[in-house]
C-alpha cells in the first residue's frame, strides 16, 4: 500500500466506523508570498496595528507559512469545522529549515442555530474583509477577533457569549507609567469571569448585507469593576457591475476586539476608548482581474495611538483556481504624548508584495 493513502484510508475509517454517515469536505489554499519593507518600522509578515520605531531598514522576506488546511464534517442534522494554518509560529530558522508549526485557527460545531466552539467573534463580518495580498488587510482599522464562544443565530439575529480576556495595564503607584515601566504591570486576568456579551443584527439583498453588533463586557481588573460597551457597523454593497464598496466603522470600548494590538482595553486602570473605520473598493478590470484601493485608521483617547495603513494592489486569475497578486502600500504610526504614553511613537514604512494562491 503506498503512503500517500494513508490520509485517505484515515478519514474514511473515522467516518465509516461512526454511528452516523458524515460527508467529509477537505478545503484550503497555498499561498507564496515575497515581501519587501522599507522605513523606519520593525518588519512585520503582515500589518497588524501594533509597531516598533527602529533605525531606517529594508527587508525582503519569501514565505509560504500563510497556507491553510481545513476539514468540514457534515451529518444530517449537525456540522464540524476545524482549520490550521502556520502564521506566527515559526519553529525552524532562516539558515536551514524555515520550518513552521500548525496553529488553531478554527474548531467548531454546528447544530440548530448553535455554534459552539473556536471561530469568528461575532462582533466580526468576515465578508467586508478586503481582498489584499498582505494577509488580513487593513487590520489596523478592522474588528478582527477568533476565540471561543457559544453562539445562538436566527435568519437576522445572533447572540454570544464569547471568551473574556482583558488586555490593558494596572494604574501606577511607583510614579513610572506602564508604558515606560521596565516591567509594565500588565492587568491580572484570572479577573476574568464574566463572559463578552455579543448581539448583531443582519439584513441582506441583492444590494449586499450590513450588520450591526453591540458589545457588552464587564471588566474586572484588581477587583475593580466596570462594565464596557462599544457599537460596530459593517457593510459590502454592490456599486456598478462587479465592483462593491466594503466598509466598518467602530467606536466605544471594544480594545482588543478592533484594530489587533492598535488599542487595549484598558490603560492604567481606565477604560480605553477606540476610534476605528475601514474602506475598501474594488474594481473588476475584467471578468479576471481586478483592484481594491484600501485604508484602514484607530486612534484612542487614553493612550494617544493613531495607526493607519493605506494600500492598492492588482489581482489576476491565471486559472480558475490560481491568483496571482501584486500589492504597494504603507503602515504608518503616528502618536501622540499622553500620560499614559509620554514618548509617543512616529514611524511609517512602505511596502510591495508578490503573492499566487492556489485554492484547493
Amino acid at each position: 500500500m503506498k503512503l500517500q493513502y494513508l490520509p485517505t484510508l484515515a478519514v474514511y475509517f473515522i467516518c465509516s466506523s461512526s454511528l452516523y454517515a458524515a460527508d467529509v469536505q477537505l478545503g484550503g489554499f497555498i499561498k507564496a508570498n515575497t515581501r519587501f519593507v522599507e522605513g523606519n518600522l520593525a518588519f512585520q509578515d503582515s500589518w497588524t496595528g501594533g509597531g516598533k520605531v527602529v533605525e531606517h531598514s529594508k527587508r525582503t522576506q519569501f514565505g509560504a507559512q500563510e497556507s491553510r488546511f481545513n476539514l468540514t464534517l457534515n451529518t444530517d442534522e449537525a456540522k464540524a469545522f476545524a482549520e490550521i494554518d502556520f502564521v506566527g509560529s515559526s519553529q525552524g530558522n532562516p539558515i536551514i529549515s524555515n520550518s513552521y508549526s500548525p496553529r488553531l485557527r478554527h474548531a467548531y460545531i454546528s447544530y440548530q442555530g448553535i455554534t459552539a466552539g473556536q471561530t469568528w467573534s461575532t462582533l466580526v463580518n468576515t465578508s467586508t474583509f478586503a481582498e489584499t495580498a498582505d494577509l488580513g488587510g487593513p487590520l489596523v482599522g478592522q474588528a478582527m477577533v477568533r476565540q471561543a464562544l457559544i453562539r445562538y443565530s436566527t435568519e437576522q439575529w445572533q447572540f454570544a457569549l464569547e471568551n473574556p480576556y482583558t488586555y490593558g495595564t494596572q494604574a501606577q503607584t511607583d510614579g513610572l507609567t506602564s508604558i515606560t515601566a521596565a516591567k509594565p504591570d500588565w492587568i491580572d486576568t484570572s479577573h476574568d469571569y464574566i463572559p463578552d456579551m455579543i448581539a448583531r443584527y443582519n439584513q441582506s439583498g441583492e444590494w449586499g448585507n450590513v450588520s450591526l453588533s453591540g458589545l457588552v463586557r464587564y471588566l474586572d481588573p484588581a477587583g475593580t469593576s466596570q462594565w464596557a460597551g462599544g457599537l460596530s457597523l459593517a457593510a459590502k454593497l454592490f456599486t456598478f457591475g462587479q465592483d462593491d464598496l466594503r466598509l466598518q466603522l467602530h467606536y466605544g470600548h471594544l480594545g482588543r476586539y478592533v484594530g489587533t494590538d492598535a488599542a487595549r482595553d484598558i490603560i492604567e486602570g481606565e477604560l480605553e476608548t477606540s476610534t476605528s473605520a475601514m474602506f475598501a473598493y474594488r474594481h473588476f478590470w475584467t471578468d479576471y482581474t481586478r483592484s481594491t484601493l484600501f485604508f484602514g485608521h484607530t486612534s484612542t483617547e487614553r493612550e494617544q495611538t493613531d495607526r493607519s495603513h493605506v494600500g492598492v494592489n492588482l489581482f489576476t486569475n491565471l486559472t480558475q483556481a490560481l491568483t496571482l497578486g501584486i500589492e504597494v502600500g504603507r503602515y504608518q504610526i503616528e502618536d501622540n504624548n499622553s500620560s499614559a504614553h509620554p514618548y509617543a511613537q512616529q514611524g511609517m514604512a512602505n511596502y510591495a508584495q508578490l503573492s499566487m494562491q492556489l485554492q484547493l
